[in-house]
C-alpha cells in the first residue's frame, strides 16, 4: 500500500490500483524507482511513517481517492468548479472520467460561473474612469491636470466637484427645456425667441467649457476621442456652432440673407437647420454620466443584446407572416386597406405590439380571426422577454450601486 498525507489526512491505496492509471500523479509515483522522481511529484516526504505528502485539499481528494478505487469520478454540486478543476489538473485527472450527466452539469455550472465573473468585470469597469490621478504624475503641469480632472470626472473628491455634477445635469434639463418650449406656438414671438436664443447660449457655453476641461485634464488625446461619454458631450455642443455657422454663412449680402429667410422653411438648407437643433435632444443623454439607472439600462441592453435582436426576429418574422395572411383574405373587400402585402406591414406591427390604433380593420370574419391569432401571438411575443430583460436590470443595477458605494 502506498501511504498519502493529504493536508494532514491519511490515505492508503494499492500499488496496482495506482499503476493503472499511469499518467495521472499518483500513478506516477507508484511506478516510478527513482527517489529523486518521487520526491518530485509530492511536497514532502515523511521517512519514518514512509508517507508521501502533499499539501492540497484533502476534502476535494476524497473523490479523488475513489476514483482510484471504483474508476469514477464523482461531482458534487456545492463543490466550486474552479477550486475542483485546479485540483484535478494537480492530480493528473480528466473530467471525462466523470459521469455524463455530473459532467454535463459541472460544464454548465462552470459556464455560469464565467459569465458570472466576466459581468463582474464589465460592471466594475463601467464605473471606472478612463483616467485615474496617478496617471498625470510627472507630465506638464500634471498637479493642475489632476485638480481639473478631479473635479470634472470625480464628483465625490470634492464640493465644487459635486456642485459642479449638479450643475452639469441642470443645465442638461434647462437645454432640453428650452428645445421643447421653442416649439410652442405662443413662444415663437420675438421676446420668447430671444429667451430661447440666450438660454441656449448659456447651456452651449457651459457645455464647451466642460468639455474642454475634460480634454485639458485628458492624460490621453486618442483615449479621450474613443470614450462613448466624450463622443456624446461633443455631440451636445455641436449643433449650436454649425446653426450659427449656417445662419452667418454671408453677413455682408443682406439682400441674399433676406432671401435665405423667406425660403427657409422649403429650402434644403432650413431643413439641415431643423435637422441639427433637433440634435440637441442628444444632450439628455449626458445624464447618463451621473445617473446608475441610464447606466444599467444601457449595460442591460449591452448583455441581452442577443435576446433582443432574437425578439426582433420574431417580430419581423410574425409582421411578414400576418401581413401576409391578412392580405390574402381582405384583397378582395371592396375599399380595403390591405391593397397589397407591404401596405398590411402597418397593420401587423401594430396588432403585434397590442397597440391597437384602430385605423385599419379587416371586415371579413376571416380576417378577424386571423387578427386574433395575430394579436395573441403578439401577446406571448411581448410577454417572454419582459422578465428576463427586468431581472437582469435589476441585477445590474444594484450591483452598480454596491460598487459606487464601495468606491
Amino acid at each position: 500500500l502506498l501511504n498519502i498525507n493529504v493536508g494532514g489526512k491519511l490515505f492508503q491505496i494499492a500499488y496496482k490500483v495506482l499503476a493503472q492509471y499511469p499518467i495521472t500523479r499518483l500513478g506516477k509515483l507508484a511506478l516510478y524507482t527513482d527517489p529523486v522522481k518521487k520526491l518530485q511529484l509530492c511536497d514532502d516526504y515523511l521517512v519514518q511513517k514512509n508517507e508521501y505528502f502533499f499539501d492540497r485539499d484533502p476534502s476535494i481528494f476524497h473523490y479523488i481517492f475513489h476514483f482510484y478505487r471504483s474508476g469514477v469520478l464523482w461531482v458534487m454540486d456545492e463543490m466550486c468548479p474552479s477550486n475542483f478543476v485546479e485540483e484535478i489538473e494537480y492530480w493528473g485527472i480528466h473530467l471525462k472520467y466523470s459521469q455524463r450527466c455530473c459532467r454535463i452539469l459541472f460544464e454548465e455550472k462552470q459556464d455560469e460561473l464565467s459569465e458570472y465573473l466576466k459581468i463582474e468585470k464589465e460592471l466594475e469597469a463601467e464605473l471606472e474612469p478612463l483616467e485615474s490621478g496617478t496617471q498625470f504624475d510627472g507630465k506638464f503641469l500634471g498637479q493642475f491636470r489632476k485638480m481639473v480632472w478631479n473635479l470634472i470626472e470625480n464628483p465625490y473628491s470634492s464640493v465644487p466637484a459635486k456642485i459642479i455634477a449638479v450643475m452639469s445635469s441642470f443645465f442638461v434639463l434647462i437645454s432640453i427645456v428650452g428645445m421643447t418650449l421653442s416649439t410652442v406656438e405662443e413662444m415663437k414671438n420675438k421676446t420668447g425667441k430671444m429667451w430661447m436664443e440666450q438660454m441656449e447660449m448659456i447651456c452651449a457655453i457651459f457645455f464647451t467649457s466642460e468639455y474642454l476641461m475634460r480634454l485639458i485634464s485628458s492624460s490621453s488625446f486618442k483615449n479621450f476621442l474613443r470614450a462613448a461619454f466624450n463622443a456624446i458631450d461633443l455631440v451636445a455642443i455641436l449643433p449650436f456652432y454649425i446653426q450659427i455657422l449656417f445662419e452667418n454663412l454671408d453677413d455682408g449680402d443682406m439682400q441674399y440673407h433676406e432671401e435665405l429667410h423667406k425660403v427657409e422653411n422649403v429650402s434644403k438648407l432650413g431643413k439641415v437647420l431643423k435637422l441639427i437643433k433637433l440634435m440637441r435632444i442628444f444632450r439628455i443623454l449626458k445624464l447618463a454620466r451621473h445617473s446608475t439607472g441610464l447606466r444599467a439600462f444601457s449595460f442591460t441592453m449591452r448583455q441581452c443584446y442577443q435576446q433582443v435582436c432574437c425578439l426582433l426576429l420574431f417580430i419581423a418574422m410574425g409582421v411578414f407572416t400576418f401581413s401576409a395572411l391578412i392580405h390574402s383574405v381582405e384583397h378582395d373587400v371592396p375599399g380595403t386597406d390591405f391593397t397589397s402585402i407591404p401596405c398590411a406591414w402597418w397593420w401587423a406591427a401594430v396588432s403585434l405590439s397590442t397597440v391597437g390604433y384602430g385605423d385599419t380593420v379587416p371586415d371579413t370574419i376571416l380576417g378577424r380571426m386571423v387578427a386574433f391569432v395575430c394579436i395573441s401571438f403578439g401577446i406571448i411575443l411581448n410577454g417572454m422577454p419582459i422578465s428576463i430583460l427586468y431581472n437582469k436590470f435589476s441585477d445590474y443595477y444594484a450591483k452598480l450601486k454596491a460598487h459606487e458605494m464601495s468606491q
